[in-house]
């Protein structure tokens, strides 16, 4: 099986989780948006776009309910030889990303980390 179609499956699989994970937990579900974008051949990033009211039930107290998604998410993906990423923002945050961009303030705004997104869950613990 060539790389880009092991990629292809391993983000589908991935995606799959996300979304099945996600919807158990928020209130709204039918407003929530998954994004994926490769971010290397070896790395996935997934973007978990939500009503804001879903924010803090989707992050749990103290960042512990994102942590154990990516927790889960990223032994999926080193099984698989490759690292995986999650942001969980609102829409009103993808909103004004998405302004920023297309202004040209903001030229790339992807973390470079996965720490950066579990320090930005603990600011919106419940």
């Amino acid at each position: 099986m060539s790389h880009t179609r092991h990629m292809q499956e391993v983000t589908e699989q991935m995606r799959n989780f996300l979304q099945f994970i996600a919807l158990q937990f928020i209130n709204h579900p039918e407003q929530a948006q998954l994004r994926v974008a490769e971010a290397s051949e070896t790395h996935i990033r997934f973007r978990l776009i939500v009503a804001q009211q879903d924010i803090a039930i989707l992050i749990g107290k103290n960042g512990f309910t994102a942590s154990a998604i990516r927790n889960v998410l990223k032994a999926a993906a080193v099984r698989e030889g490759i690292n995986a990423t999650l942001q969980i923002v609102s829409h009103e945050e993808e909103h004004q990303r998405m302004a920023a961009l297309e202004q040209g303030e903001i030229i790339n705004d992807e973390p470079h980390e996965e720490a950066h997104d579990e320090a930005d869950d603990e600011l919106l613990e419940e």
